[in-house]
This record gives structure tokens, C-alpha cells and sequence, in this order.
């Protein structure tokens, strides 16, 4: 059976490889959707973050030696920065829950990172050293620009990127690695390998999905729902929605706009680790991952840059056109031209996006 000329199988393979995939892209979008809500800037630098994590997850995988030390650093960085603060530590110690929450965290940290468990153990370590990238970078790139134009925190999230680039080439150089940390279950602790699934005789041909492949979008699904409950039913994300519609009406009724804008890029930077690390287990780690940031940016206009549902519905969008798309066209078209041309699309027909905010400004 054929669909406008191609196997029927093929085009299944690609829809459901598409869904998949597009889990994954949900997921980067939501962390670049995040930092808009919170700033109203457009980050540009959350390609790089996700490389970085990714390798951070890959070192932790790796290197059994290297926990204990960097279990140390990295619980104790956090620590200090969230309890004490870099610049202005009244800010944080004014509410004890703050400095008790973060001792916590550290010190579950460093129990963690000392398990025999590899997967556990570098999940710990990536979330924690996400964090820490995540706030080093409100610290010193973004607050600095709170009050100059948008477009200069938009330039320096460029620079910020192309940092993040040589810090990785420095430390890990630019060969690519595997993650396979599902290409068994003992990655997670249990005795069985994965096989890949196969349905066959359907269309015409055998449908293969990667098992790695549906982990993780798996995951990633679970992360993308565990955000949004967050997002509206703790404080902590009632304050951020608040922050994100009006930061002067915010601060004017109690609000920590600067905490909360540091709270939103750490958050930022371990969706982008993981959603980095998901891609990369069923791909490969490349010096090239920022690349795709760039392929999911469409996802993030599509569904609307200030859409948390949106980044979701877009990066499922975008993920099966690419991927159909490449049935047909070959994956260079399907993955470089076909997400903007069906950007290009839903923006002349809806400029504010699927789920945007239609804002209307009167001279």
C-alpha cells in the first residue's frame, strides 16, 4: 500500500517516529518558553546549555572515580549560591525555608552521587550542575541587563552560547560520544535487555520503534507533565506565572522578581540537560547539538512563545513533519527546510502562533 507514492509503512515508521521525537522537542521548547515568560527574552543560548548538560551527564555515566569530588563541588556551589547568594545573600537568607531547602538538596546530593547506580547517579549530578549553569548565568549575564533594551539580553545570550561552546571544547573536546544508557535495563537497574519493538505486516512492511527512542519520550512526557503541575499549583510556580505577566506588579505586591528569574534560568538549564540527554540516548552526543535548538525554535513559535501548552503541541507538530518529511524528501529537507516552511505557514496565518498571546498596542 502506497501513500502519495511512498510505502504506507514507511509513513507510519515516520509518524510515530515523529511523535517520539517530537517528546523530545516539547521539551526544549519548554525550557526556551520558560526564560521568555520569565524575562520576555529569547534565549538563544539554550542549545549550548543542553550540550553542556548532556556531557555533564555523560562524565557522571562514565567516570565511576569522579563522583566523590564532584558530588562535593557541585552540592556545596549550590549551597552557597542558593542560601548565601553572590551578591546580595539578604535576599535569600531572609526566608529560612530557602537556605533550609538548598542544604537539603546538597546534602541528598552528595548521598546520591556516591550510589552504585549509574543512571541514578548521574541524573543527581546533572540536575545539580545544571542548576548551578543555569545560575551562574542569571548571575552574570542576565541580571546585569535587567534594565538596558531587550535586544542587548537578547545579543548576550548569543555570547553566552558561543562561551558555552569553547568551555565544552576546552574540557571535553570535540569528538562524539554514545550514551547508551538505554540500550540495556541494567542502565536502570534491572536484569533484561531492550529489544527494538517490531510490528509486523502492516501497510505492506515491518514498523520499527527503538526502544530507546520511546523511554525517552517517555521521560520526557512525565517531565513535561511534572513542569506544568508545578507551574500551577506550588508557589514557587504561582510566582513565576505572576512574574512572568507583570514583573512591576509583581514586586510591588512582595514578589522576588530577581529570585524568581534565577529560580526560572535553573530550571531552564536542567530541562535542557535532560531533554539533551534523552536525544543523545537514542542519537549520539555531538559537538553539533546546538543545532537542534535551532530545528525546535519553529516548535516554539509554532505553538506560541509564551505557551507552555503550545511548546508541547508544537514540538509534536514539528517533530512529525520532520520526520514524515524526511520519508519523502530525504532527511536533509526533511530536517533543515520542512520545520520552517511549516513555521513560515502557521505565522502567516496566525502571527502570534497556535496558543500565543494576541497582544494589541495602542498609539
Amino acid at each position: 500500500m502506497e501513500i502519495f507514492g511512498q510505502p504506507g509503512f514507511a509513513v507510519l515508521q515516520g509518524l510515530i517516529t515523529g511523535v517520539l521525537t517530537g517528546g523530545i522537542y516539547a521539551l526544549i521548547a519548554l525550557g526556551i518558553v520558560i526564560i521568555n515568560k520569565a524575562s520576555g527574552v529569547f534565549n538563544f543560548a539554550h542549545g549550548f546549555m543542553m550540550l553542556l548538560g548532556a556531557l555533564i551527564f555523560w562524565t557522571f555515566f562514565q567516570n565511576q572515580q569522579l563522583a566523590p569530588v564532584v558530588a562535593f563541588v557541585l552540592s556545596g556551589g549550590l549551597l552557597t549560591i542558593l542560601s548565601v547568594g553572590i551578591r546580595y545573600p539578604a535576599t535569600w537568607t531572609r526566608n529560612g525555608r530557602v537556605a533550609f531547602i538548598a542544604a537539603a538538596w546538597a546534602v541528598i546530593g552528595f548521598i546520591l552521587l556516591q550510589t552504585d547506580n549509574l543512571f541514578l547517579r548521574a541524573l543527581v549530578g546533572t540536575a545539580i550542575g545544571a542548576a548551578l549553569v543555569g545560575l551562574v548565568i542569571e548571575r552574570l549575564a542576565i541580571r546585569p541587563l535587567i534594565s538596558q533594551p531587550l535586544f542587548t539580553a537578547v545579543m548576550m545570550t548569543l555570547v553566552v552560547g558561543e562561551v558555552l561552546l569553547g568551555v565544552t571544547q576546552l574540557t571535553w573536546g570535540s569528538v562524539d560520544r554514545s550514551l547508551p544508557i538505554f540500550a540495556t535495563v541494567n542502565a536502570l537497574g534491572l536484569p533484561q535487555p531492550y529489544p527494538p519493538i517490531r510490528i509486523r505486516n502492516v501497510l505492506g512492511g515491518t514498523v520499527v520503534i527503538k526502544t530507546e527512542l520511546l523511554i525517552a519520550f517517555g521521560i520526557a512526557l512525565v517531565a513535561f507533565v511534572g513542569f506544568v503541575l508545578f507551574f500551577r499549583y506550588t508557589r514557587l510556580g504561582l510566582a513565576m506565572r505572576a512574574t512572568a505577566e507583570n514583573p512591576d506588579l509583581a514586586q510591588a505586591v512582595g514578589l522576588r522578581v530577581r529570585a524568581v528569574l534565577a529560580v526560572a534560568w535553573a530550571i531552564a538549564s536542567m530541562l535542557a540537560a535532560l531533554a539533551a540527554t534523552l536525544h543523545a540516548s537514542s542519537t549520539s552526543l555531538s559537538i553539533t547539538m546546538p543545532a537542534l535548538a535551532l530545528r525546535v525554535f519553529p516548535a516554539v513559535l509554532l505553538g506560541g512563545i509564551e505557551s507552555v501548552g503550545g511548546a508541547f503541541i508544537g514540538g509534536l507538530v514539528i517533530g512529525i513533519a520532520e520526520k514524515v518529511g524526511t520519508v519523502y524528501f530525504g532527511s536533509d529537507v526533511g530536517e533543515q527546510l520542512i520545520p520552517f516552511v511549516v513555521l513560515m505557514i502557521i505565522l502567516v496565518v496566525r502571527p502570534s502562533g497556535l496558543f500565543g498571546e494576541e497582544r494589541i498596542e495602542r498609539v
